[in-house]
């Protein structure tokens, strides 16, 4: 039997034992060859995608994985659209303000917003979706702000956080918690009074009472957002 096609159906097998993966409504097609897995496809959810990856990642025989995937937008919107609604939420996001903004447009690099702290910039481009953040902030609490807010616009099918930040900042468990935290105060769809937030290896668990089941939802999601977490244990319970 060729390894390829072993190893193929062993990821897709890993990927039929993981509930929040759904390949009868989104199918993943997976691809081998020289070690590397290609996935592509749509997702329900971040989360999905991103178990996906590491499940993939797990699977003997795999050293490498080459995305594809995005998740499926909450509601379909034009490029111009996402862009738009991306520049405006970093325009108005208070932590973000030092920064000049620029964005993509028709191949041209246009100024939205000139600051006059030369610190940083944040570059927006959006293509079939896929929103990429591109330039240098100060810390890694605004890196991933910006990839929330992004991830906030409804037809956002990826989000890709290219950020660097200047000077450089060792990230923590402690730096995820003080990301997650902030991104739930900041959504007015959670009350993040009642939500604890734990962290360890990028692992995140939430805690504590929310009102409602969508609510509940709302709050994993949050912290699926923040870049770089790579699971969420969600022990939110309904008051």
């Amino acid at each position: 039997m060729d390894s390829r096609i072993d190893i193929a159906r062993d990821v897709l097998a890993a990927f039929e034992r993981e509930p929040l993966i759904n390949l009868h409504a989104n199918p993943i097609k997976i691809e081998y060859a020289n070690g590397a897995v290609t996935l592509t496809g749509e997702t329900e959810s971040l989360a999905a995608k991103k178990i996906a990856l590491e499940v993939a990642g797990k699977v003997p025989g795999v050293t490498g994985i080459i995305d594809r995937l995005h998740v499926k937008p909450a509601e379909p919107m034009e490029d111009g659209e996402i862009r738009t609604h991306v520049c405006n939420a970093i325009m108005a996001e208070t932590m973000l303000e030092p920064y000049a903004l620029r964005a993509l447009v028709k191949g041209e690099m246009e100024s939205i917003r000139e600051s006059l702290n030369p610190s940083g910039v944040i570059e927006v481009e959006v293509a079939d979706g896929v929103v990429t953040l591109n330039g240098q902030v100060a810390s890694l609490s605004q890196k991933r702000m910006a990839g929330v807010l992004a991830w906030w616009v409804p037809g956002s099918r990826d989000v890709i956080n290219g950020l660097e930040i200047a000077p450089p900042e060792e990230d923590t468990d402690d730096e995820v918690v003080d990301a997650v935290r902030l991104a739930l105060e900041k959504d007015p769809f959670v009350n993040a009074t009642q939500i604890r937030v734990r962290c360890r290896n990028y692992l995140v668990t939430l805690e504590g009472l929310v009102t409602t089941e969508t609510e509940r939802r709302m709050a994993e999601a949050d912290a699926w957002y923040v870049f770089r977490v790579d699971g969420v244990k969600n022990l939110l319970q309904h008051q």
